[in-house]
């Protein structure tokens, strides 16, 4: 089984979005006359399917060497030569079409090619064919979780295909394997924030392989989600000067400083993630309290009358970070990078104030909004739809319900 994935990882190539392949319309036949259904009968007569036309590159002749075409597919692909293995992963296929492992060589190919649709498919056809085969599954849970653009819909197929893989590798005792499926369940769980699943997943690897940088950074993002600052400071600290994830190690480190109310540490590690990687951390947008509190005050005033009604008796506080009751209120934590919370019941159930404090309230946080966006115009989008966000919460919806419409 080859450790391709695993390599792959370990070199934190940069996350792409899908390409769709060139799209060349072809000249469509005429339609054939369709008769029409039978009086009373409930279906429509419908158009003949289309099939989708592209515009076609021919691939070179499979050059194998002496070798069968399935095993010089992975030669070339092993020595980088992505064109070359994808020609004698397509002559595998076509000659094996039942062979899930040739169909999984080709998407392997197509995905180190950024031909991320066509590798989809080629993915599914390994998987329709046998949905217990290792290399489809591992190459499927990386395409999913660790190349495309992350978004709740691939993350969750991601760690689909992970926990899978996992659940048979550990039934075959392949520690390898093993190790490779819970790396990449941790980085999927961790972007569904699901950071005790990840916290678990991180372990696992590191019970196999103790100095894995993936995993220990892994681990770290999942214990800062969980709010314990203590750990995830201390393994950040030892990832600062790491290249790949030096940045990141220093903008957590700073979050953490920021929490302890140590601005002035905070913003020297904030400044030093920002200089290592000015596109993952651009300077936040931060407005003055006063300005955040009277942006704030504007997007109240901007909401449909129905929800101003709702939150009549409901403050809305503009904050500078959650309090740590307020994250550690539930279990699991809230992340200490939300945007917002509601406090209280929703608005069909009863709640009584206490010690006259309102029983419903909203808070909108200043800093965490500053870092999420990249200029100013998305800042003030980002507070409107926080704030929708928040009364949806009121309203009763759960975050599962308001990520559904575009509300996450």
């Amino acid at each position: 089984m080859p450790s391709r994935w695993l390599l792959a990882l370990v070199a934190s190539a940069p996350l792409f979005a899908c390409q769709r392949a060139n799209v060349t319309p072809e000249p469509t036949p005429p339609a054939p006359v369709a008769s029409a259904p039978a009086t009373g009968s409930k279906e429509a007569a419908l158009p003949p399917r289309e099939r989708p036309s592209q515009k076609v590159t021919p691939l070179a002749v499979c050059q194998a060497h002496g070798q069968e075409p399935l095993e010089a597919a992975r030669t070339y692909y092993d020595a980088a030569k992505y064109e070359e293995a994808l020609s004698c992963a397509a002559q595998a296929a076509a000659l094996q079409p039942e062979n899930p492992l040739a169909h999984s060589e080709r998407g392997a190919s197509l995905a180190a090619l950024g031909r991320y649709d066509e590798a989809q498919t080629a993915y599914a056809r390994a998987l329709a064919i046998d949905p217990d085969h290792l290399d489809a599954l591992l190459g499927a849970a990386h395409l999913y979780g660790v190349t495309l653009a992350s978004s709740r819909e691939r993350d969750e197929l991601g760690v689909t295909y992970s926990e899978k893989g996992l659940a048979l590798a550990q039934a075959q005792n392949d520690k390898e394997l093993t190790a490779e499926f819970a790396l990449l369940s941790a980085m999927a769980f961790n972007d569904l924030g699901q950071s005790k699943e990840a916290v678990e997943r991180a372990d696992t690897v590191l019970s196999i392989h103790p100095k894995s940088r993936e995993a220990t950074y892994e681990r770290a993002v999942a214990l800062f989600e969980l709010c314990r600052f203590s750990e995830a400071k201390t393994a950040f600290a030892t990832m600062a000067a790491d290249t790949d994830r030096g940045a990141h190690a220093h903008y957590h480190l700073g979050l953490i400083l920021e929490r302890e109310g140590k601005q002035a540490e905070a913003d020297k590690h904030f400044a030093k993630a920002h200089a290592l990687s000015p596109e993952d951390f651009p300077a936040p947008q931060l407005l003055s309290p006063e300005e955040f509190k009277a942006e704030v005050a504007k997007a109240i005033a901007a909401l449909p009358e129905d929800m101003k009604r709702d939150l009549k008796g409901v403050p809305v506080t503009a904050d500078d970070l959650p309090r740590d009751d307020d994250l550690l209120g539930g279990e699991p934590p809230l992340s200490p990078a939300i945007l917002g919370l509601y406090r209280g019941p929703p608005l069909n159930e009863a709640c009584s104030p206490e010690d006259g404090a309102p029983c419903r309230s909203v808070a909108l946080y200043r800093r965490n909004l500053a870092r999420a966006v990249k200029t100013r115009e998305e800042l003030l989008e980002q507070i409107r739809v926080t704030l929708l966000h928040e009364v949806g919460h009121l309203r009763g919806e759960d975050d599962f319900e308001l990520a559904a419409r575009g509300l996450e």
